[in-house]
């Protein structure tokens, strides 16, 4: 079944992509993995998936482990705690929830140590609502945080990641997405030479915010199905 689920959720890209002029390619479909299992991530591999997200770091490093021989690319999608920006510059590929200098400047630390070579690559969160149970920043906050980041030689700096408010009205979840997207296209000059991801969208609303333009859309239920079990 997720094989399907992944098919009919790739149809919907499409079909939105071409109603809002996009070509759907520029659309990479992130499965949240979180609490799932390791059988679970493989048989969205064996569809296509290769860009996976968690939520919790020890969780997330046993199956970055035991999926070595896949090649899957692990994207951190959680609050960050100071104590665990060395274990995210060793293991994931990119992060999506930087809200804080301090943060970005440790995983430059971090990753400057473990994989010199190898950028990581980041996304600013932003909190455009102001949520106080939320990560992230405000609109005020952007150009101190981007300005920053952007000079952290071990960090690639790639554009926003929003969790919008939960509305009962759609059109209100969409404005969000408008929002988001108006402030990603407004950086994009002071955003460096990467700057080209708007994350945003996830299982319920993940139409509405590709059409307003975002690159990844993070999706958990509508691939996976209810947890626990394997399909």
């Amino acid at each position: 079944m997720i094989h399907k689920q992944i098919q009919l959720v790739r149809r919907a890209i499409e079909d939105v992509c071409a109603c809002s002029d996009r070509d759907s390619s520029s659309v990479r479909v992130l499965a949240v993995s979180k609490t799932r299992s390791t059988a679970e991530i493989r048989l969205a591999h064996d569809s296509g998936i290769d860009n996976f997200g968690e939520n919790y770091v020890q969780e997330a490093i046993q199956k970055i482990r035991e999926l070595r021989d896949l090649p899957l690319t692990w994207h951190y999608i959680g609050g960050i705690q100071s104590n665990k920006t060395k274990d995210l510059a060793r293991y994931f590929q990119w992060v999506h929830s930087v809200d804080r200098t301090k943060i970005a400047s440790r995983l430059n630390d971090a990753r400057a140590d473990c994989r010199p070579n190898d950028p990581l690559n980041v996304c600013l969160q932003l909190n455009l609502e102001g949520e106080k149970q939320k990560s992230g920043i405000s609109a005020n906050e952007i150009e101190d945080l981007l300005q920053h980041t952007r000079q952290l030689s071990h960090l690639r700096l790639r554009g926003f990641m929003i969790v919008p408010r939960v509305h009962s009205n759609s059109l209100l979840v969409r404005e969000g997405f408008r929002h988001a997207a108006t402030l990603f296209r407004e950086y994009r000059d002071i955003g460096g030479n990467y700057w080209d991801t708007l994350s945003m969208g996830m299982s319920n609303d993940f139409a509405n915010a590709v059409a307003e333009g975002a690159t990844i859309i993070r999706l958990g239920t509508v691939l996976f199905g209810p947890r626990g079990s394997v399909r």
